[in-house]
């Protein structure tokens, strides 16, 4: 079964890939520039889950 992505997450991921393509995309605490494109997606679907966005639960 395939999972289910909102829009806004949808939206979230979009903003975070393009800072990331442009360099500007920073990582949390330690505000380092993020370096691959799946840490880049992992940011956006985690900034979209505290925006309350209709993503997935995060995967342990």
């Amino acid at each position: 079964m395939p999972k289910k992505y909102g829009k806004k997450s949808q939206q979230e991921v979009k903003k975070a890939m393009h800072e990331f393509k442009r360099g500007k995309l920073k990582m949390g605490r330690s505000g380092k520039k993020v370096k691959s494109r799946k840490q880049a997606v992992a940011i956006g679907l985690s900034e979209a889950r505290k925006k309350g966005a209709k993503v997935p639960q995060k995967e342990e």
